[in-house]
């Protein structure tokens, strides 16, 4: 991987190699990023004590609004954040119930 764990600036890609080398290292990273996000969702799954709590519409419809905000101030596309994190957020619904369910049977 070490490849990846110095990709230049995207503004200073000459060529496609620079960009891929830049996109490697922003997925690892992006994973390495969702295996900290889904040992939360074990945290979630551990500390309720209602499967009904899993699902918390109040609590996604507030991540969705956090993320939109964000990328509003970062100048990228809102409906392309709020798609992602839709999946993401029902992602990690479908696995703290998995682990929910897990822990208790």
């Amino acid at each position: 991987m070490s490849s990846t764990s110095n990709p230049i600036e995207p503004t200073k890609c000459n060529d496609m190699m620079q960009v891929r080398t830049g996109v490697d290292s922003i997925d690892a990273q992006l994973v390495e990023l969702l295996t900290v996000r889904f040992a939360y969702m074990d945290a979630a799954a551990r500390i309720k004590t209602e499967r009904s709590a899993v699902r918390d519409e109040v609590r996604k419809q507030q991540v969705l609004a956090n993320v939109k905000a964000a990328a509003r101030s970062a100048g990228i596309s809102t409906e392309l954040v709020d798609d992602l994190w839709e999946l993401l957020v029902e992602a990690s619904i479908a696995y703290e119930l998995e682990k929910w369910d897990a822990k208790r049977a």
